[in-house]
């Protein structure tokens, strides 16, 4: 209330290190709950009266101004204007005494207390006299200091909500006086309004406040300070969009902390507020993180350091720096402003990146020799690891960019973002369905290696920061698509040589799926079930949204596999049907990737042109599942129609497309802010932090230590992944070469009498742990229970 800057003059103001929210009707109405807003002053006042009946309903605030004088008291739905412009009216002083003097009954009904009373004025003293204006205005503000001031008997207003009951938690709140813009001021007024009276009734105001303990919303001043913009053309009153700040200064003061409890994440209400404590139950669920290597598979060789134990320390380190960074206020939170040279920039630089590290892939290249010769060892290199790594890295570089930017409100930069986000699902067809066709490996341990993989980061960060798990809705989308390929492969799949069968299922799939997102009663159900089974709160509504943005992509991407998969068969001699089709690619295979080329940037050029012609996000939402295909094939043509192209990637691009998911979902927390509503600031650069050079340095380092984590959280993953999914692959020898140090230390006897001594706890451990090594049912039941524990508490 006492500090900030416009980011945005005069939509958005920026107070130091925490975000501010824009109330709406709706907010207000749930922060107050039937309580009273009073406003209590001058014509300054009242602008803020009608910015707040305003933001209730405008168009009944516009006819009710239509009907009311200049200097009446005014009420609207909640919302109450005392005219009091000397402040020294019976009304004001009664209004604070209903409120705060402990002396006057409770009122049991909440529309008799007032929730929120902001007072001010001081102008009309200025006007109206000539000598001894301050001591008149020391005299009213005298007399209020004590309904005013800060009783230390309250309780912390910004960590508890505000009852209804206790009248002391309603705050107040005193609004300095209005500087105006002198030289626009009309004769009469600029002849008696003189800048020594303002300023000197606003230094006494702030040194009573520092005496007294009243609040001021000294950043009222601020928002007008040598801004001849802000005002109106009387010079006295500011414009609505300031006023309407102004409100929002006063109600993120009041209602933040108690809207946080009430609605929960995203926690984008982080001036004036307090986050929750850590729970003692989440201090157990991060010791017991670090102990599960310990207890599970390392206590046979205790005390020595082991790569698992190391994997589990990396995700508690980073699960708590999320935790310290989006809940707590340890870190500063500012808001989002696009800005194309920003978006442009940052665009240019990882261009100018990837470009740097461009290097030869590590497939083989194709031989010299005959075209078949060529064809035969090119084939395989058509998306290979580091081109598929490269893809994912590229997009993900931009689609942070898009995040942090705030670049989301600009129709044609979030056109191009949608296309991205069904690359990685069109990846994510593709890439498993040539696995399942191929390796024809459909076990339980397959499948679940992938779904552990996929969602251990975005399963514990819910019980960590608050949220759910849709939240991180990348992860359930790749998890969701991954089980319909699986199950589309899966069925039936000693029949997958035929082209046909498979085209069949793949139909079939798509009629299927298409049903329930069009009509998702099935997950309605499944949500509902989830909620009184297991306390989850899933939103079906934008699950629903998820799926039909990207309905079909995937099975494109399988398609696309099935073909890739087919026409290398054949080129390799091993044709896929009996008709000529074979022969005629094999003929003409030269030809084709040139003739592909130009059909492939036709088809950009008309894609551009194609999504030109939405004005809206709803509009194009609608087409992106039936067109998103062609761009997307035509850039994997593109990409792969010269051996040049295909045989050569850039190693930084393929660098983050390995942590892809990891930076998707621990974006959230360490690099935006507020559950992505904000961007994350250190706050060390002081004041600069909140301008051009100090938010780029928070930039930098952020973003290095937001990568950095992110690698090490993929690394860890994986190996956590592959212990839950086989422990005993390495447990075996690591036991064995334990067991010979411990008996060359301490002799075969002294082992046995070690292992007696241990006694019977020492035996059921082991017990547990050889039935935990040998069965993956086990080892999944265990941490779904624990999961449904987390969920119950």
């Amino acid at each position: 209330m006492t500090r900030g800057h416009w980011i945005e003059p005069y939509q958005r103001w920026q107070p130091p290190g925490c975000l501010m929210h824009q109330y709406t009707g709706k907010d207000i109405r749930a922060c107050l709950n039937g309580q009273r807003i009073v406003y209590i002053g001058d014509s300054t006042i009242r602008q803020l009266f009608w910015a707040t009946a305003k933001k209730l309903n405008v168009t009944g605030a516009n006819a009710y101004r239509q009907k009311v004088d200049t200097h009446e008291d005014l009420a609207f739905e909640n919302v109450y204007f005392v005219w009091d412009p000397f402040l020294n009216s019976s009304s004001l002083r009664a209004e604070l005494l209903s409120s705060f003097d402990d002396n006057i009954p409770e009122a049991a009904d909440p529309s008799k207390t007032a929730g929120l009373i902001t007072v001010g004025g001081g102008l009309w003293y200025a006007r109206h006299f000539r000598s001894d204006w301050l001591d008149h205005y020391r005299d009213a503000l005298d007399y209020l200091a004590p309904l005013l001031g800060a009783d230390e008997d309250r309780p912390a207003l910004y960590h508890t909500p505000l009852s209804t009951k206790r009248r002391k938690d309603h705050p107040v709140y005193m609004v300095p006086v209005q500087v105006p813009l002198y030289n626009t001021l009309s004769p009469t007024r600029a002849s008696s309004i003189a800048p020594i009276k303002i300023s000197s009734m606003n230094e006494y105001l702030f040194n009573l406040s520092m005496t007294q303990g009243i609040k001021v919303s000294w950043s009222h001043l601020l928002m007008t300070l040598e801004r001849e913009t802000a005002y109106e053309e009387s010079g006295l009153h500011v414009i609505d969009d300031v006023a309407v700040r102004k409100v929002d200064v006063l109600l993120n003061a009041r209602c933040n902390a108690q809207m946080t409890i009430l609605r929960g994440y995203p926690f984008n209400k982080t001036c004036c507020s307090a986050y929750e404590s850590l729970h003692p139950w989440k201090t157990c669920f991060y010791l017991a993180l670090l102990s599960i290597p310990i207890l599970v598979s390392g206590f046979r060789h205790y005390g020595k350091a082991n790569e698992l134990t190391k994997a589990f320390t990396v995700l508690s380190v980073v699960l708590t720096y999320c935790y310290l960074a989006d809940r707590t206020q340890l870190f500063d939170k500012t808001q989002k402003h696009f800005k194309y040279q920003d978006f442009s920039s940052l665009c240019a630089a990882v261009l100018l990146l990837g470009l740097l590290s461009v290097r030869p892939t590590s497939d083989k290249k194709p031989s010299a020799g005959d075209a078949l010769s060529s064809i035969q060892d090119a084939s395989p290199s058509f998306l290979p690891r580091d081109q598929s790594d490269e893809w994912k890295g590229w997009m993900q570089f931009v689609i942070l960019i898009y995040h942090y930017t705030g670049a989301s409100s600009i129709l044609g930069i979030y056109q191009v973002i949608r296309i991205l986000v069904a690359s990685y699902l069109f990846l994510t067809g593709f890439g498993h369905t040539v696995f399942f066709y191929k390796k024809q490996d459909y076990s339980l341990s397959r499948c679940t290696s992938v779904l552990v993989r996929y969602n251990l980061l975005s399963c514990m960060l819910p019980y960590i920061m608050a949220t759910d798990y849709l939240f991180y809705y990348f992860a359930p989308l790749v998890s969701f698509w991954y089980l319909v390929v699986y199950l589309t492969m899966r069925i039936g799949s000693s029949k997958n040589t035929s082209m046909a069968f498979l085209l069949g299922k793949i139909g079939m799939s798509a009629g299927i799926v298409t049903v329930l997102a069009r009509a998702p009663i099935l997950f309605e159900r499944i949500f509902q079930f989830l909620q009184y089974t297991c306390h989850i709160h899933w939103n079906v509504k934008e699950w629903q949204f998820r799926l039909q943005l990207d309905c079909y992509i995937v099975y494109c991407g399988m398609v696309a596999a099935i073909v890739y998969c087919k026409v290398s068969d054949s080129l390799r001699g091993q044709p896929f049907s009996q008709n000529t089709l074979s022969g005629i690619i094999r003929r003409h295979w030269n030809k084709i990737p040139l003739i592909a080329a130009v059909v492939a940037l036709v088809t950009l050029v008309a894609f551009g042109y194609f999504i030109q012609q939405f004005s809206d996000k709803v509009s194009y939402n609608r087409w992106v599942p039936f067109v998103s295909l062609f761009p997307i094939l035509a850039f994997v043509i593109l990409r792969n129609c010269n051996r040049h192209f295909r045989h050569f990637y850039s190693s930084a691009f393929a660098w983050l497309g390995r942590c892809s998911l990891e930076t998707f979902t621990l974006q959230f927390h360490i690099w935006l802010a507020a559950d992505t509503k904000a961007l994350l600031s250190s706050g060390v650069f002081g004041r600069k932090a909140t301008h051009v050079d100090g938010r780029y340095l928070d930039l930098v380092i952020l973003t290095a230590v937001f990568l950095w984590l992110s690698w090490m959280t993929a690394d860890a993953t994986t190996r956590i992944t592959s212990w839950i999914i086989d422990p005993t692959r390495q447990s075996a020898e690591q036991v064995k070469l334990t067991s010979l140090k411990l008996v060359n230390e301490m002799g075969s006897e002294g082992l046995h009498g070690e292992l007696r001594c241990r006694g019977a706890f020492y035996r059921l451990l082991t017990n547990w742990n050889d039935l935990w090594m040998r069965k993956l049912e086990i080892r999944m039941a265990s941490i779904i229970l624990i999961m449904w524990i987390l969920n119950m508490v």
